[in-house]
């Protein structure tokens, strides 16, 4: 009698256990199907969206004797509550310069952040380390970010056929004199007569820069992250195979006050070059953190007029690149920067033309991110200098 008494306990009590194990199972089934599934590639990036709030027309203008046209960069001071617009006057329409923009920001009735007011209220020539100004052709600035306090940095694409080497410089603030310049590897420099086609492609180079986030808070004493990218491929990196996208290159130096170092270098993967385009690469470049995540823009113009994409980029696990020789058809050969569509500003509610600018401001009423592009109008006295606002969040 007990020896069934016991084998009945002890059946009901197996029972129970797998009845509580088989309920527990349809449980956390049910848990982790409701949970969002996360793809690895997720947690390379940061959970970054914009909103796209307002655009002002710049129209072209005399200022100081210069017109104030073909804006490629931009920067902001946080200390100055300025902006500064980098014009790729290569000395054609005046000395190569940058000019200090005032811009005042409002909200419409829906208190939506937007633009209230655009002035220009000074420009400031660049000289040579001599004090001297560029002669005409002696500098295509392109790129521009402000370290810190007084200091500016400024990329310069070159010119193969004025034999003006490409060139990234530090400039004084307040009187546009080149006061170093930073080191450009051979691999970089045009290619020789004669020799196999090497460097940057003539109106490819450096026209994107920028520093890291720390950088504008930080004193002259304190080591700092500078990184550019190619506009597009190098020559010897250069793929005509139209169904293989080219990549630029992605530098990412280290600059204290007596010493500049280049210490890594990958490759940055464009998309395919969109069909009908003549010109098609990186414009900007902007640091969102200290981790490695970037903001760039990829613009393309052709038969269908201008496409301009906003990406973020995670460069953790990139392969350094800068001992290869060529990036031609190494797709498989290099793990490449990793980029995610941000924005198409085909999605805007108006035309955008020519972006080449972009640079982190200042918070916005409500509290959130600005985010601030401009449009290189080529000098074209028909066609306005757009000023883009974004609000940038998730980061």
């Amino acid at each position: 009698m007990m020896k069934a008494v016991v084998s009945k306990t002890r059946a009901m009590v197996i029972g129970r256990g797998w009845r509580v194990a088989v309920l527990g199972w349809v449980m956390l089934t049910l848990v982790a199907c409701a949970l969002p599934q996360v793809q690895a590639e997720d947690r390379l990036f940061l959970p970054v969206t914009v909103d796209l709030l307002d655009h002002y027309a710049l129209p072209q203008q005399e200022f100081q004797g210069t017109t104030v046209a073909g804006l490629s960069a931009l920067t902001y001071d946080p200390q100055g509550d300025r902006f500064y617009a980098l014009s790729d006057d290569r000395g054609k329409f005046g000395p190569s310069r940058f000019y200090e923009l005032a811009l005042s920001f409002g909200v419409d009735q829906g208190q939506q952040p937007g633009f209230h007011q655009v002035t220009v209220t000074k420009v400031v020539p660049l000289q040579d380390p001599q004090g001297h100004p560029y002669g005409q052709g002696g500098l295509d600035p392109e790129g521009m970010a402000l370290a810190s306090p007084g200091h500016l940095f400024i990329s310069s694409e070159g010119d193969q056929g004025q034999n003006a080497p490409p060139l990234i410089g530090e400039f004084n603030q307040t009187t546009g004199q080149m006061l170093r310049s930073l080191p450009v590897p051979q691999r970089f420099l045009f290619d020789r007569p004669g020799a196999p086609p090497r460097g940057v492609r003539n109106n490819l180079s450096f026209e994107a820069l920028t520093v890291s986030p720390a950088a504008t808070r930080a004193n002259l004493q304190q080591p700092f992250r500078l990184f550019t990218v190619t506009e597009s491929a190098l020559a010897q990196d250069y793929d005509d195979n139209p169904e293989r996208p080219l990549q630029s290159r992605f530098l990412h130096y280290l600059v204290a006050p007596d010493q500049v170092s280049l210490i890594a270098e990958h490759a940055y993967p464009l998309d395919l070059e969109p069909t009908g385009a003549i010109v098609y690469g990186v414009t900007d470049l902007t640091a969102i953190d200290q981790a490695g995540h970037f903001l760039a823009l990829e613009r393309a113009y052709g038969l269908r007029g201008f496409t301009v994409k906003l990406y973020q980029l995670a460069t953790g696990g990139a392969t350094d690149t800068t001992n290869r020789p060529s990036l031609a058809g190494a797709l498989g050969a290099v793990s490449p920067i990793r980029k995610r569509l941000v924005f198409d500003f085909a999605q805007a509610p108006f035309a955008v033309d020519n972006v080449e600018a972009m640079t982190l401001g200042p918070r916005l009423k409500d509290g959130s991110q600005s985010l601030l592009l401009a449009t290189d109008n080529n000098f074209q006295s028909t066609t306005p200098t757009q000023l883009i606002l974004l609000r940038l969040r998730g980061y």
